[in-house]
């Protein structure tokens, strides 16, 4: 949500929807930066540029959920790889 009216530019927010399923995924995804490495790398290298914490932490949720969306269209299960 953009907080703007005329010239006035004020901080955007995330709001509105669910707010179980945005619990639930911001949940998910500081279990997932402990635990999988590609996550916490993005998150890591999103700070590192100057992010914000919490900015960095919902990129990653949406990143998440842009890897979740396109898994279930292509009828696809999670594969971890080790290298």
């Amino acid at each position: 949500m953009n907080k703007e009216s005329g010239k006035y530019k004020g901080k955007q927010v995330t709001q509105g929807g669910r707010h179980q399923v945005r619990t639930v995924l911001f949940m998910a995804i500081m279990s997932a930066m402990q635990c999988n490495p590609k996550f916490k790398s993005f998150y890591e290298r999103l700070v590192e540029a100057g992010k914000p914490k919490k900015v960095a932490i919902i990129a990653c949720v949406r990143k998440r959920v842009v890897i979740l969306n396109s898994m279930v269209r292509g009828g696809v299960m999670w594969e971890e790889k080790v290298v």
